[in-house]
């Protein structure tokens, strides 16, 4: 089996901001002679990533065994958030060294008891944990008592090629594939439909928005009762696009990117309608702030508050050319993905195991 340096560690085969970290990570990492593979737990559903899946479960006996064979040619392994978590602490025991990349807010997601213990008792084997800004990382160290000098601050980061600055052309060729007006303001929701994204307050925002229409890219359990409240509250503007191979054409028909979360960590797709010089609205929860400076790259305003929601669009709307390029300002100096991918680099060359 040929070594490598790194092996990144996802949770499914399914396109979402943690996986797609991942790949675009070992990639960045390959440009600076730091060798790797990813591999996933199991196949996801919808979009896939392009990634082999280890067995048909993710924490099953079978899968951890395939992992553990497989990570013994790797100096260091990147945990990717989720499952990753005990999949690697089980299975890697005596094993590489394994960074845990938290994903999330660790303030919303740590529970009580049993199970904020039993991730405390995971995180006790990782060799290092990697948070997304510092705020997340004095909550690991207060909930889950992981030591000081073993939390790292690293951002989320995209590669700036992915999301390019649309012109009038792509804006137009866009548009008429998603089947939306060719003048009229449209603001993207782009993600999965599930309950804390909370795209209904986005449809409730919209709707009192008189002329301005959503587009939804994504799936998810939510759709069926979002389109109902769609045609109901705002009929002929909402538009369901489902999931697309990547985020570049609703961010090139989009005016504004809205994510009116109730929790999240540090949003790739921020970081993409940034890059591409679109001005996001977006709830002020976790890592959120680090990339939309309200009032500067966008709005921020507090979960829930439609009424706070739909003025906030209704500012980036007329300021979209400002915030838009600010906005693409700052996630190129901050979050695109070579700068970060360094810092990755730094951090594996102290942990890696030595040959």
């Amino acid at each position: 089996m040929t070594a490598i340096d790194v092996l990144h560690v996802i949770t499914s085969t399914q396109r979402r901001g943690a996986e797609t970290f991942a790949v675009d990570l070992a990639v960045a990492l390959a440009a600076r002679d730091v060798s790797g593979e990813v591999l996933a737990l199991a196949p996801g559903a919808g979009g896939t990533l392009d990634v082999e899946a280890l067995g048909e479960r993710a924490l099953v006996p079978a899968t951890l065994r395939v992992l553990r064979r497989r990570a013994a040619a790797a100096r260091l392994v990147v945990a990717h958030g989720s499952r990753t978590l005990p999949a690697c602490a089980a299975a890697l025991v005596g094993g590489p060294p394994v960074v845990y990349r938290s994903i999330g807010d660790p303030a919303a997601w740590a529970g009580r008891g049993l199970r904020r213990a039993r991730t405390r008792l995971l995180l006790s084997r990782m060799a290092a944990v990697t948070v997304l800004w510092p705020a997340a990382g004095e909550s690991v160290r207060a909930l889950h008592h992981v030591p000081a000098e073993r939390i790292h601050v690293i951002p989320n980061a995209v590669p700036a090629g992915r999301c390019p600055v649309p012109d009038a052309g792509a804006r137009r060729a866009a548009r008429q594939a998603l089947g939306l007006p060719a003048e009229a303001p449209v603001v993207a929701a782009i993600g999965a439909l599930g309950p804390e994204k909370r795209v209904g307050d986005a449809v409730a925002a919209c709707a009192a928005l008189p002329d301005v229409h959503l587009l939804v890219a994504g799936d998810g359990p939510e759709r069926p009762a979002l389109e109902r409240r769609a045609a109901a509250e705002a009929p002929g503007r909402a538009h369901y696009a489902g999931t697309l191979p990547g985020p570049a054409q609703a961010l090139a028909a989009a005016d504004v990117v809205v994510l009116p979360s109730r929790t999240e960590g540090m949003p790739g797709v921020l970081i993409e309608a940034g890059l591409s010089g679109v001005p996001a609205v977006a709830s002020n929860v976790g890592g959120v702030s680090q990339i939309v400076r309200d009032g500067e790259t966008g709005v921020l305003v507090a979960p829930g508050d439609v009424v706070a929601l739909a003025a906030g669009l209704r500012r980036a709307l007329a300021e979209r050319q400002a915030l838009g390029a600010a906005a693409r300002r700052h996630c190129l100096a901050e979050f695109e993905i070579e700068p970060v991918a360094a810092r990755w680099a730094d951090l594996a060359a102290t942990l890696e195991r030595a040959p």
